[in-house]
């Protein structure tokens, strides 16, 4: 497992960006597919968007594609998620999770497939 920091929540009007970033803080990523999920209150944690271990293979949920933009830094040991137009129901608090793999599968969506959580970083969208 790896120790996941996220931050760059907070609350902010429909139709603003955030920029949520995750930081390891003891071992590097470059082994582990990382993925961003939700989970609004009274519902099931949600799959936000996932990215392979070299970057280039990405997937999103519904909610996300059009929206969200996840990208990972592996010399700093960071993955970030863009998120653009934001809505009310964008409010959740948002989730890094880190899976170590050595193979082929690239990309997760399951929250049971990811062995490694931050803390998660509240996202607020309200006018």
């Amino acid at each position: 497992q790896v120790r996941l920091v996220e931050s760059g929540g907070g609350w902010v009007q429909p139709g603003d960006s955030l920029r949520l970033s995750c930081e390891a803080t003891d071992r590097a990523l470059s082994a582990y597919v990382l993925g961003w999920f939700r989970q609004a209150p009274g519902r099931e944690r949600e799959f936000v968007a996932t990215i392979g271990r070299s970057g280039g293979t990405t997937a999103y949920g519904d909610s996300a594609k059009g929206r969200f933009t996840i990208t990972r830094d592996n010399l700093m040991n960071i993955a970030y998620l863009q998120m653009e137009s934001l809505a009310p129901e964008d409010t959740a608090i948002y989730y890094c999770a880190a899976k170590y793999t050595g193979g082929w599968r690239d990309t997760y969506d399951a929250p049971e497939d990811y062995g490694s959580w931050g803390q998660g970083t509240q996202v607020t969208v309200s006018s």
